[in-house]
């Protein structure tokens, strides 16, 4: 099948999966209603792109498209940000501000990494969802707004509801609409397409061996379409040849245990112990650099840094020692 290329508000799309077919056919019907959205997948499958093309055949697509990343804000400044502020809230404001809500009125706001919101946060935002005005920071005067709101995630908000740590009205409320981005190893067929358009934006002169077209295809790709334009961008920069062959592919290989001298035993408890067994172990490889840590995670540094301190100093000073 023939890949197809499709552009949502400046970003492309190239697929040619039945996978990702029926996700934006499915997008384009749900499009058409004022339903919240919430997009899951993992960190760089394309849950923004999903999220534009929303937008891109909503009835709103002629309005304000504004996007937020939940986990870029610091905690102090997430509401302000979102809800804006008058002149005299706080040090520094020396002129009112509307909120990314108000900017994005009668269109579209895109909350990413919507998981990180903390619980004060999830309160307002569920408010404002159900349609009950609200004030800027420091302000006396309620805000209205018709604003559809799309949010994505990396992470398992049924699960962060069980353990408490996710309001669970305010999940139902987000997820009207639930769509799940495959990762690229479940849509093969979209590796090779994607690939030769990241070649053709590096380098429109390179073009790939077949040994290297068999490489990207086998890949598992972790970190997803992200990973691969990654790869393809260092390859273009350092191929000798035009032609770039499967030993210009800088693919990370599976770790085994004789790769660290160490026995890696499989754990046995339940999903908590095995998040808490797998990101105590990255932590030490990066010898407790948690901002490099986070990244080979694909989580933020903030939901790392809650974690570490549900496991206590005590767990993570013996794993950066071991």
């Amino acid at each position: 099948m023939c890949p197809q290329a499709k552009t949502y508000l400046g970003m492309q799309a190239i697929f040619s999966s039945p996978a990702m077919q029926e996700l934006l056919g499915l997008v384009e019907r749900i499009a058409q209603t004022n339903a919240a959205v919430l997009i899951t997948g993992e960190s760089g499958s394309g849950k923004e792109l999903i999220a534009r093309a929303v937008h891109h055949y909503s009835l709103r697509c002629s309005r304000p498209w504004v996007d937020v990343s939940c986990a870029a804000l610091p905690e102090h400044l997430v509401e302000s940000e979102l809800f804006g502020y008058e002149k005299g809230a706080f040090s520094g404001a020396d002129s009112p501000k509307p909120g990314l809500f108000e900017l994005a009125n009668h269109g579209t706001l895109f909350l990413d990494e919507v998981g990180e919101l903390e619980p004060r946060m999830q309160v307002k935002l569920l408010r404002v969802l159900d349609g009950v005005a609200y004030y800027r920071l420091g302000g006396t005067r309620k805000v209205t707004v018709d604003v559809r709101v799309v949010a994505a995630t990396n992470q398992d908000l049924e699960r962060m509801v069980e353990a408490g740590q996710f309001r669970g009205d305010l999940y139902h409320r987000l997820g009207q609409i639930s769509l799940r981005v495959p990762p690229l190893r479940e849509r093969r067929e979209d590796i090779v397409p994607i690939a030769k358009h990241f070649l053709t934006q590096a380098n429109p002169r390179m073009s790939f061996s077949d040994d290297a077209l068999a490489a990207l295809e086998q890949y598992s790709w972790p970190g997803n379409v992200r990973e691969l334009r990654n790869v393809i961008t260092k390859a273009a920069v350092l191929a000798r040849e035009l032609e770039i062959g499967g030993d210009d592919l800088i693919l990370k290989r599976p770790r085994l245990a004789t790769d660290t001298g160490a026995r890696l035993t499989m754990p046995t408890a339940n999903l908590d112990g095995m998040e808490k067994t797998t990101i105590l172990r990255v932590l030490a490889e990066t010898n407790g650099h948690q901002q490099k840590a986070a990244e080979l995670l694909g989580i933020s540094r903030r939901t790392l840094s809650r974690k570490l301190k549900l496991y206590g100093r005590e767990a993570v000073r013996q794993s950066c020692a071991s």
